[in-house]
């Protein structure tokens, strides 16, 4: 709902300008950063510390810039920012892309937020720029829902919804109490608005309120300060991590980006062994209409991974290929769940119908069902993924290590047979389903599950496939001539490769793809020479990740585990919320999800 009058955008729905057309720019650096005092709080921020930016009404992204810009060139190496944006109507990236070139000063910063804005869908997207320096958590929806259900303080506050006469719901009082709420002592807040009842919401709130010059054809703006010194604490960032696969190695990076030194535990050889060294891992997102914890962890760590995986791997083909994902509906009931889903208010650009004609071509093979695609979804070598995420030079791999944990008063101990192999402050257990093989964790709930994967050899006719093809199971584009197809599911800890699972996973591929199966030139299970892969899959009983603090009495202990078959999908962002715990910084998920994910929901 945009218009654009003589080259400045301007909201069709609230009839209101984003900027100041004396000067968007100008507007912002008097206001928000001078209104907040930012140049001198961001230069004498400690080598260490996080600061953190809340906005009302992300817009078209300048705020965010400008303050990126500012905290690049004066802040000290070693601190962060963390901004935090509330928009109900986000612009398409099209309109964001005009609306920041008519700011040739933030180029660079504008290039990164394209890359990584995407078409974010209602809920919380995570984004991080300059090598984890700087990060954005957008909330999309209401800010009088978004705001309550953060975790985390501000300190300070770009207050920039349209004219509250406008857009009144941004400036009511009890969201004005929220943000009192969410600010640390010493907080502030500006905005160009100098409305009364604005003025009496921030007093409310706790604020110290006064009225400075304003910009442009304004005479006045607001600033405002909670009473009370702001402190920057400054953990002992050193953390150990149990396990290498896709939970441990996301955990590592997260932590790494934010300055923690991390020695990273593996009990193999090399990194991505077991359940996380499958060829290829497809980045399947099977949504509900139903807003339940599961769907909309699955929609947020969907969009959360294509991001990093923009910003980290190589679209090669070998290390991740971006092909579309079909979800064909193999029966009724799939039909019926994919038309609901389809009923949701979800971006076009996310998630849309096809028909079987659609899919073909898509496909670049005859498919003779319709479904839903995901246009950028695509598969993964998850190997590759573990490595890039431990490329950090503050992440140290020990391999070859099984290991015991001691402590957990001060500092954790990390043991094999030959002796001490890392001493830290922070233990994160993240070994799948050995991660209830320790007696600080042993109450976890945990079970594994198997799956096989057939490996098919690619020949010129299947080299058409162009789109993964998702049903009763999956089959992949081709990775370095081989295609994935499966995966068998069996409440077993087996994880030898077996005849059967063979035929059950051909007999998938058979139905999914009639042509694709002709194609393979109709492999047996049993031929001697098929290939294939099992690993163990670590789940919970409610099916979602275990991911939190493990308990009181362990302090300094967390876990992230339970992935089940999604890793791809919830590691990454798992690794986000984690050091959201560690760190009290904002967090990547609203605080309910942040307790679905807890391990004491077992307790």
């Amino acid at each position: 709902m945009l218009d654009w009058q003589d080259g400045q955008p301007v909201s069709r729905r609230f009839g209101d300008v984003y900027f100041s057309r004396a000067g968007g720019l100008d507007e912002a650096r008097h206001v928000f950063l001078a209104g907040n005092r930012l140049p001198e709080r961001f230069a004498a921020l400690p080598a260490g510390a996080t600061f953190v930016i809340g906005e009302t009404g992300f817009g078209t992204g300048l705020n965010f810039l400008v303050a990126w810009h500012l905290f690049a060139s004066t802040a000290p190496p070693g601190a962060r920012l963390h901004f935090v944006s509330t928009e109900l109507y986000p612009l398409g990236v099209e309109d964001l892309d005009r609306a920041l070139r008519l700011f040739p000063a933030l180029d660079m910063h504008r290039g990164g937020l394209l890359g990584q804005y995407g078409t974010p869908s209602s809920g919380w997207h995570r984004c991080a720029f300059d090598g984890g320096r700087v990060h954005l958590t957008l909330l999309v929806g209401d800010a009088r829902e978004t705001l309550p259900a953060m975790r985390g303080e501000v300190d300070a506050w770009f207050l920039d919804g349209f004219s509250p006469a406008r857009n009144p719901q941004l400036w009511e009082g009890g969201l004005l109490q929220t943000l009192g709420a969410r600010s640390r002592a010493g907080a502030t807040a500006a905005t160009y608005s100098c409305a009364g009842h604005v003025r009496r919401g921030l007093a409310a709130a706790g604020f110290r309120v006064w009225k400075a010059p304003g910009y442009g054809t304004k005479r006045e703006m607001l600033c405002a300060q909670r009473d009370g010194e702001a402190r920057c604490a400054q953990p002992d960032r050193r953390a150990a991590v149990i396990g290498g696969g896709l939970a441990g190695s996301c955990v590592a990076a997260s932590l790494a980006q934010r300055g923690w030194q991390v020695t990273l535990v593996e009990r193999n050889a090399d990194i991505a062994a077991e359940a996380s060294g499958n060829p290829q891992g497809v980045l399947y997102a099977r949504l509900s209409a139903h807003a339940t914890p599961l769907s909309r962890l699955v929609l947020a760590g969907y969009q959360h991974t294509l991001r990093v995986l923009r910003a980290r791997l190589p679209c090669d083909g070998l290390a991740w290929s971006d092909n579309p994902v079909l979800q064909l509906a193999f029966d009724e009931d799939e039909a019926a769940r994919q038309a609901a889903v389809l009923s949701t208010p979800l971006p076009a650009a996310l998630l849309s119908a096809v028909s079987a004609a659609e899919a073909s071509e898509a496909a670049g093979l005859p498919v003779d069902r319709a479904g839903v695609m995901f246009p950028s979804g695509g598969w993964v070598h998850p190997p590759a993924l573990c490595r890039a995420m431990l490329s950090h030079p503050s992440v140290e791999v020990r391999a070859s290590r099984r290991v015991e944990l001691q402590g957990g008063t001060g500092e954790w101990e990390v043991r094999d047979g030959a002796g001490l192999v890392v001493r830290a402050p922070v233990a994160i257990v993240a070994a799948g389903g050995d991660s209830a093989g320790f007696p600080q964790t042993a109450a976890l709930p945990l079970r594994v599950n198997r799956g096989q994967l057939t490996l098919l050899q690619q020949t010129a006719q299947s080299a058409r496939l162009r789109a993964v093809l998702c049903g009763e199971g999956y089959v992949a584009p081709a990775r370095a001539g081989w295609h994935c197809a499966g995966a068998t599911f069996a409440r077993d800890a087996s994880a030898e490769v077996r005849q059967l699972d063979h035929a059950e996973n051909l007999s998938m591929l058979r139905r999914l793809s009639p042509a694709l199966f002709t194609a393979l030139s109709a492999p047996s299970a049993e031929d001697p020479a098929l290939a294939g892969r099992a690993g163990l899959r670590c789940v919970s009983p409610d099916y979602l990740p275990v991911v939190g603090p493990v308990g009181e009495h362990a302090r300094g202990l967390f876990v992230s585990t339970a992935h089940g078959s999604r890793g791809l999908i919830t590691a990454p962002l798992s690794g986000e919320v984690l050091a959201a715990w560690l760190e009290a910084e904002p967090a990547p998920l609203p605080e309910a999800m942040m307790q679905a994910l807890h391990p004491q929901r077992f307790v």
